[in-house]
């Protein structure tokens, strides 16, 4: 169900040095570093993502990807997430950096 989750951290360059060493105990390491987040996983599939939130403030966003079928299951998704109400930051595209 989940593909995977992110969240933005205030102290950056703390939370680079935690989440290494922790995750790497349970052996996950970064599989994508863009400079300003950063994903974890195994096998080249990053699960758990941190990214840069110095300037957000106390009440941070996070960030949850579900896992669908195929791209018509994506529209139908966000087709019925607005029609209940929801706010869209961007309509779906295919990001060809991730898997």
């Amino acid at each position: 169900m989940i593909d995977h989750v992110g969240i933005n951290c205030g102290d950056w360059v703390t939370a680079q040095r935690f989440y290494d060493t922790v995750l790497g105990v349970l052996g996950y390491t970064r599989q994508m570093d863009h400079g300003v987040a950063i994903g974890y996983g195994r096998d080249g599939h990053p699960e758990f993502w941190i990214a840069d939130g110095a300037g957000m403030g106390p009440n941070r966003e996070i960030h949850v990807a579900f896992a669908a079928a195929d791209a018509g299951a994506v529209d139908a998704f966000y087709d019925t997430a607005l029609g209940l109400g929801a706010e869209s930051l961007h309509a779906p595209r295919l990001w060809p950096e991730y898997h």
